[in-house]
């Protein structure tokens, strides 16, 4: 089995007057929830092979928090995770299909979209991801990413 562990950023600060989205911090609430999501992740023992990222501020602040809890692993900033769709996320997670762990840190209602996708195979039938939450998704090693293809096997927030 490989995983999916998808990773919503923390609380970001509001947009200031001229800031550009991409570009909004964690707030300190954010940082303490990033904090607490990679305790959990490590004492879960849910360490990832591999990270992708999404450039904005708020989800690189989040990734960094957790990992100097978890470890540093091997990470890459992913363009396409800003302003993604959950299908473009799909194609980007069966991109890495060669990864037994694979850690996405991203925005919603991607996120969110992805994850009712892959476990009941309808994106309409999310419920929501708080800041900082997490979804572990199990499935078939060399399972393509469709909808319905993993079974959620945890879901944490803080």
């Amino acid at each position: 089995m490989r995983e999916l562990i998808l990773l919503r950023h923390a609380h970001a600060e509001p947009t200031d007057t001229g800031q550009a989205d991409i570009d909004r911090p964690l707030s300190a609430h954010g940082l303490a929830e990033a904090e607490a999501a990679g305790r959990w992740l490590l004492e879960q023992r849910l360490v990832p092979d591999r990270v992708l990222c999404s450039p904005a501020r708020r989800a690189r602040e989040t990734l960094e928090a957790v990992l100097e809890l978890t470890g540093y692993v091997e990470q890459r900033l992913e363009e396409r995770i800003y302003d993604a769709t959950a299908g473009t996320l799909a194609a980007l997670a069966d991109d890495h299909r060669d990864v037994e762990r694979l850690l996405l840190v991203g925005h919603n209602p991607a996120m969110e979209q992805l994850l009712a996708l892959m476990h009941s195979g309808q994106s309409g039938d999310y419920r929501g991801m708080p800041t900082a939450a997490i979804a572990v998704l199990a499935m078939p090693m060399t399972a393509a990413i469709e909808p319905g293809v993993a079974r959620l096997t945890a879901f944490w927030w803080p």
